[in-house]
């Protein structure tokens, strides 16, 4: 488990993390999102003791990460991933690693083989694609068979089948009671991969929920009738917002399809389509943090 209480860090006059409060439980993917800027490595590299809160706390398995022994052994991460000599080859850099948390070394060739590493184990890193640089940065990751693994961008740089690894990893890690957090900014693959979402902004929490409810509270109902005038009228009267697509089908939110159905039903109106619409991940997390962005692009022939 990995708890955050108030946690602050201050640079200058930057506020990177704003009295941040959130426990990441076992036995999940913990999606961590937010915009550039908001926060998510600042956080990391507090838990990892690699930044001092200015403020607060940041405990892994109940302690502060300086004092856990061995620590290879109970947490795993994935920060930086050049954070390695360019001049090692991979089972060196490795093997070092295994050394220093008193690891066998059978563990080092069992990573490589994990990661598809085996074909360049003894290449120098220096020569690595930002993709094999990732793998070998997951397989430091999972050297000492952790509890808790944190993963900055882990499919940063891999290619489908690379990502599509990533995503078994990580279901199965937490399949096992380990902790997983990990960040990305690929919608797609975090709607797919993680069972809980922590979202910052600015530093701030924006929301701690269940991937199913953060998308639920998106959801819409569509429905399509040859008397869809009547329809949304009786619709609005009920309490619900309608929207005119293009298509000529209606949006409601504020009813469920059941409560739709009832009210086409009660206005005998009849109804060729009544479907459930969920926002996809993308969706929810621009409504949640579009006011949260730090650095926002402008459309080139715009002001």
């Amino acid at each position: 488990m990995i708890e955050l209480v108030g946690l602050t860090k201050v640079f200058g006059d930057r506020v990177a993390v704003d009295d941040l409060t959130v426990r990441i439980e076992p036995g999940r993917v913990t999606g961590f999102l937010g915009p550039n800027g908001s926060g998510k490595t600042t956080t990391m590299r507090c838990v990892l003791g690699l930044a001092r809160p200015t403020a607060g706390t940041a405990t892994v398995l109940g302690v502060p990460y300086r004092r856990l022994d061995r620590p290879l052994r109970r947490v795993g991460a994935l920060v930086d991933p050049r954070a390695r000599h360019p001049g090692r080859t991979a089972h060196a850099h490795l093997l070092a690693l295994a050394r220093s948390n008193g690891l066998p070394r059978r563990r080092v060739a069992e990573v490589i083989d994990l990661v598809g590493l085996a074909a360049v184990a003894y290449d120098r890193v220096g020569g690595y694609s930002l993709g094999m640089g990732q793998r070998l940065g997951m397989a430091g990751a999972l050297l000492g068979e952790p509890e808790v693994l944190l993963l900055d961008e882990p499919v940063n740089g891999l290619d489908p089948e690379g990502i599509r690894w990533v995503r078994g990893l990580l279901r199965g890690l937490a399949a096992e009671g380990r902790t997983v957090l990990v960040s990305s900014h690929l919608m797609s693959e975090m709607e797919d991969t993680a069972d809980h979402l922590v979202v910052l902004g600015r530093g701030r929490l924006l929301a701690d929920v269940p991937m199913a409810e953060l998308l639920g509270a998106s959801a819409a109902v569509r429905v399509r009738s040859p008397a869809a005038p009547l329809l949304a009228s009786a619709l609005r009267r009920a309490g619900a917002a309608v929207v005119l697509e293009l298509d000529g089908a209606l949006r409601i939110e504020g009813l469920d399809p059941a409560d739709v159905g009832d009210v086409a039903h009660a206005a005998g109106v009849p109804v060729h389509e009544l479907t459930r619409v969920v926002a996809s991940l993308e969706a929810a997390y621009l409504a949640l943090t579009g006011g949260e962005v730090e650095y926002r692009a402008g459309l080139p022939g715009l002001p």
